[in-house]
């Protein structure tokens, strides 16, 4: 190995566990002439005796000894140090245990005797996912910071209701849990937060949105599939199911899950089990799953688009996050913290917000949420310099009454433009954008609003 890697080598504690004192002096002396820190361990006891005494960053474990197996092992040192990469021994002709290892958790395998060059590419492999897994550790801790229950702002007493929810089921790892809210209100958000406060889970957190993806790839993009599934599975896949393994599943927007998938999915809840496109080799379903939706679940289900069976198994503990227009409360506190991250990624002072702005975003309806607070606050703090944000430079689509529908008795239209940006037809414009956006884009209707002939609106 070239010098520069023996130094590094040096930080580097690999345990060899092998009841052959041969094979085991063999790789000692291999690994401590490229300067790695080597200990050995004759059984699975001892292995796991060292492990508990110092930091290992690499585990070389033979597949059989009297007593415990390299198995055996492998899933007794992973209960407490769930990314300890291993790799395993097995003699010639015994390929098939060793591939039973990989699919249990095993990194990697080679047969006995090794080869030197075989080895190295592989120990290099190892040390690399080894070097990874450290680093996603430390930002899996800054995650868990950021994503903190008392970390989501909030003085609304209903709010602090739906925290308070989230946080004693987030203990229970395996409940499934069902959010509902309107877009933009922060599903995804509490999600993470419930992911990370369940404090024993350390794999990765996983969300899927059920709505963007295609119905024919939806089954594969969860499940993973096998080589020669389907016309174009030229290798096999891992699915999201599998990358999530041991920490949590976002099923965002379900209710567009399609019917033959929810019973599949509901196999998985029931069974805690699945199995990949084209196999039937049963894999274990061990972790979170959490649902999300817009969507009125139990009028699809009258409408027959959902399945009852499946509705009752995700609505374990239901959890609906308020819009904000009725947390209004929690404006003022969400466009302080939204201006401090905008002065840290823009570098810029900005200075505040006027009072005349914050009324008006206090006011205003929020069909958007807090996704739609977050936009209209980016886009005046590019807009601003030196000075307090003021109503001009807030771009609301619409200011919307508080109740009340397009037909309403009253509309109120709130219109922001640039000084130098004032005139008839500019103003003309943005009250015809305004209406069109209030009618979901239908011309009819809005030109119905406007009381304008509908060639008079196109033109």
């Amino acid at each position: 190995m070239p010098e520069n890697q023996n130094l590094s080598a040096s930080t580097i504690r690999i345990l060899i566990v092998d009841d052959e004192e041969m094979s085991q002096l063999m790789l000692f002396t291999h690994l401590q002439q490229r300067g790695y820190e080597v200990i050995c361990a004759t059984d699975g006891n001892e292995a796991l005796s060292q492990l508990k005494k110092q930091t290992v960053n690499l585990v070389i474990s033979d597949l059989v000894m009297p007593g415990m197996d390299g198995i055996q092992l492998m899933h007794a040192a992973k209960e407490h140090h769930p990314t300890l990469p291993f790799i395993v021994f097995t003699a010639q002709g015994s390929i098939e245990s060793a591939v039973s290892a990989i699919r249990q958790g095993a990194l990697d395998y080679l047969e006995k005797p090794f080869d030197p060059h075989t080895f190295d590419m592989v120990l290099q492999r190892a040390l690399e996912f080894s070097r990874l897994s450290g680093e996603n550790a430390q930002l899996r801790e800054l995650f868990r910071e950021r994503f903190n229950f008392h970390n989501i702002i909030t003085q609304s007493p209903v709010m602090r209701q739906v925290l308070e929810m989230a946080a004693r089921v987030a203990k229970s790892h395996k409940t499934t849990i069902s959010l509902t809210g309107e877009s933009g209100v922060g599903k995804e958000v509490l999600a993470r937060a419930v992911h990370f406060a369940s404090g024993c889970l350390p794999g990765s957190f996983v969300a899927v949105n059920c709505a963007a993806i295609p119905e024919s790839l939806l089954e594969s993009e969860l499940f993973g599939h096998v080589r020669g599934a389907f016309t174009g599975a030229e290798r096999e896949r891992e699915g999201k199911f599998s990358l999530a393994r041991g920490g949590t599943v976002l099923l965002d927007e379900i209710g567009d899950m399609p019917l033959s998938l929810q019973a599949k999915l509901l196999r998985v809840l029931e069974e805690r089990t699945y199995e990949k496109v084209g196999d039937n080799k049963p894999l274990p379903a061990d972790f979170r799953v959490i649902v999300a939706t817009h969507r009125n679940l139990a009028e699809l289900v009258k409408n027959g688009t959902f399945r009852e069976d499946l509705f009752h198994r995700i609505n374990v503990v239901p959890i609906e996050i308020p819009p904000l227009r009725e947390r209004r409360e929690d404006i003022p506190l969400l466009v302080d913290f939204f201006l401090d991250l905008y002065r840290q990624h823009q570098g810029k002072a900005l200075p505040g917000i006027s009072k005349k702005a914050m009324d008006l975003l206090v006011s205003y309806s929020w069909p958007g949420n807090v996704r739609e607070l977050r936009n209209v606050l980016e886009y005046a703090a590019i807009m601003v310099s030196d000075e307090l944000i003021r109503p001009e430079h807030l771009r609301l689509t619409i200011a919307q009454p508080l109740t009340g529908s397009p037909d309403s008795a009253t509309v109120d239209f709130h219109i922001s433009l640039p000084p130098d940006e004032i005139s008839l037809d500019a103003i003309t414009g943005k009250i015809l954008d305004m209406a069109l956006q209030r009618c979901g884009g239908n011309k009819s209707q809005a030109a119905a609003l406007l009381k304008v002939n509908r060639k008079v609106f196109y033109r």
